[in-house]
């Protein structure tokens, strides 16, 4: 995988555990819905200069902008609602360990789809990053539960994700990511406004600190340009070696936790780290030039 494609991979699974500590502070007051329209409105207007600077628009064939539109809806309303309804009661630190199935479901669904063949190589690749994961987290998985209700909603809601990322491939291959990603965030915009009129969020809205504008405008600009990139990186290379680096999302939940919150980290998350690190670069291991080969021709459509 060529560094550049590894880095946006990268970026994206650090962000996705900043927005976790981050949705973990602010959905209460805001309601999950009306936090998921939030961030993707704020992440779409992000991405109106990119789509002007760049002479990229947002005409696509119907035959496209159909299923584009309907993967965003999934991808950021229903995926991102789910997973603040599970925020709202599942401690950070477990959610994204929870979460960081998103790159075994994945790798599962691409093979039964048989988008992807499945080796062992990969399959220790992100067993190992899931176990990293959870050393990672091990110390901070204690105290009273409430159920499963919470770890299932955020199950499902990676399960979402890995289905559409797997099927995101091929529009990405014949369109600019940055297309894809505009069209499906403003589909989901869209769809979001609906669940959200229920919350009441012009009630809300008005009560919220500056911390709390903080927090969302974070979350918001950091997905805009996250996902971006996640498209891009997908466009290059297979779905399991991408979603193989939301490993570090957990990790990043940890680090942040101890430089802005003075949490303190044990060896059990730095013996995580170590691990999660080993299992990106087992799952990250040079591809057999027929597979090579193949990446090169799609990326070039």
């Amino acid at each position: 995988m060529p560094v550049a494609v590894a880095a946006a991979a990268a970026f994206t699974g650090i962000q996705v555990g900043a927005a976790m500590v981050a949705t973990r502070y602010v959905v209460a007051d805001v309601g999950p819905a009306t936090l998921a329209l939030l961030r993707y409105a704020i992440g779409f207007l992000c991405l109106v200069p990119v789509l002007a600077a760049s002479g990229t628009g947002l005409r696509c064939p119907p035959r496209d902008l159909v299923p584009i539109a309907l993967l965003g809806i999934v991808q950021f309303g229903v995926l991102i609602a789910l997973l603040n309804v599970g925020l709202g009661t599942v401690p950070a630190g477990r959610a994204a360990l929870v979460f960081s199935s998103f790159p075994l479901l994945t790798m599962l669904v691409a093979a039964t789809l048989g988008r992807e063949r499945l080796t062992w190589a990969k399959t220790a690749g992100v067993l190992l990053t899931i176990m990293g994961v959870g050393l990672a987290l091990a110390d901070r998985l204690g105290g009273a539960g409430r159920g499963w209700t919470g770890e299932a909603t955020i199950l499902l809601a990676a399960l979402c994700g890995a289905v559409c990322t797997v099927l995101y491939r091929p529009y990405v291959a014949r369109h600019s990511a940055l297309a894809v990603g505009a069209i499906a965030m403003l589909a989901s915009v869209a769809f979001l406004a609906g669940l959200a009129a229920a919350e009441d969020p012009l009630a809300a809205l008005p009560r919220l600190g500056l911390a709390g504008w903080a927090a969302i405008l974070f979350i918001g600009v950091g997905s805009g340009s996250a996902y971006v990139l996640w498209l891009w990186a997908l466009g290059r290379a297979t779905p399991t070696r991408v979603t193989v680096f939301l490993g570090l999302g957990p990790v990043t939940a940890i680090l942040f936790g101890a430089l802005l919150l003075d949490e303190p980290v044990g060896w059990l998350p730095l013996a995580g780290l170590v691990a999660v690190l080993a299992g990106l670069r087992v799952a990250l291991g040079a591809p057999p030039a027929q597979s090579r080969s193949r990446n090169s021709a799609t990326s070039a459509i």
